[in-house]
């Protein structure tokens, strides 16, 4: 129903791909994702090359791809070679400076998509050679520059790539829950879509369900941009980056004041380990995107894929009308 670029180079049903979230995207929702005519990414995350392995041998015979963390993977180097070895259907690079991984990925033979944020992040990632432009705005979960919205920096780069680099596919991220994000991205220039928080709210998302209850509980307001958890888990992102989460009261103590959370680190640190064992989310962290309001229900990751796909068909004027919005 909704034939794109994206859909005919990858042999996909739906312009539909899933993101590589770290540990919450493993074998078992990739292949979930693929099975159901989407494109599934293991997420390498912050390189743990034993799951890695593990996750790759569990998605066997399933053909799945593998996103990475660039300036972790320059610490890790051959944790690309462990995932080229698999034969991906593609490799993710993010954060980071893809130039020095990108020859290798593309002399495999592995097709290379490069998230960004910015206009010259899209630049250096069409230098890199990029067959995949991945444009994520700042209602994305996670880490991301976060100046830019979904709305404006897709059609920005867009015409970038059209200019640039018209054979360059484009993918649209960050916000994009439902089957109106879809047909929206879709609107603005994009080939498809990649989706974050919506699959971490599915049954095969390495996430428990204690997590998502919480989530879904909460709506788009509930979120915020913040750099409190890379302190407190000492995880060294560049000084641009932080990362869209849920609040709760460890972010609205420690929010905005940083160097006094630097100053308290051990007892931070300590507190935020105790709350991840307990499952403590008004300490521990949760997340996810501005997204998380329009997430109703867990279901499977295949539902999500086929109600997106047709909802958006359908507001596209590519389907059969339905009674009601297909949505969540």
């Amino acid at each position: 129903m909704l034939t794109t670029r994206l859909t005919r180079a990858f042999g996909i049903e739906h312009p539909i791909v899933l993101a590589p979230m770290d540990l919450v995207s493993g074998a078992r929702l990739a292949t979930a994702v693929t099975a159901a005519g989407g494109l599934g990414l293991i997420g390498g995350g912050y390189g743990d090359a034993e799951w890695l392995k593990r996750e790759f041998a569990a998605a066997a015979g399933t053909r799945v791809g593998c996103g990475f963390i660039t300036w972790s993977l320059a610490r890790r180097p051959g944790l690309l070679d462990l995932a080229l070895e698999h034969g991906p259907a593609a490799v993710m690079l993010s954060f980071g400076d893809p130039a020095p991984f990108a020859d290798p990925v593309r002399s495999a033979g592995v097709p290379l998509l490069c998230q960004v944020h910015t206009l010259e992040q899209a630049r250096r990632a069409l230098d890199a050679g990029a067959d995949v432009v991945v444009a994520q705005g700042g209602e994305a979960g996670g880490h991301g520059v976060g100046t830019r919205s979904t709305f404006t920096l897709v059609p920005d780069v867009a015409d970038l790539v059209a200019d640039r680099s018209p054979d360059t596919l484009l993918l649209g991220a960050g916000g994009v829950t439902d089957g109106r994000g879809l047909a929206a991205a879709l609107a603005l220039g994009a080939d498809g879509v990649l989706v974050g928080t919506r699959f971490w709210a599915t049954q095969e998302a390495g996430a428990s369900a204690r997590a998502q209850a919480h989530a879904v509980a909460a709506d788009g307001d509930a979120t915020v941009r913040t750099s409190v958890y890379d302190i407190v888990r000492r995880y060294d992102w560049p000084a641009e980056y932080n990362g869209r989460l849920l609040r709760n009261r460890f972010t609205d103590r420690w929010h905005g004041r940083e160097p006094e959370l630097d100053a308290h680190l051990p007892q931070a640190a300590a507190e935020f380990g105790a709350a991840v064992s307990a499952e403590d989310f008004d300490v521990a962290h949760l997340i996810v995107g501005e997204g998380v309001g329009l997430v109703r229900d867990i279901v499977p990751a295949g539902d999500v894929v086929r109600r997106m796909a047709r909802d958006a068909a359908v507001r596209l004027g590519r389907g059969a009308p339905r009674k009601a919005a297909l949505s969540g």
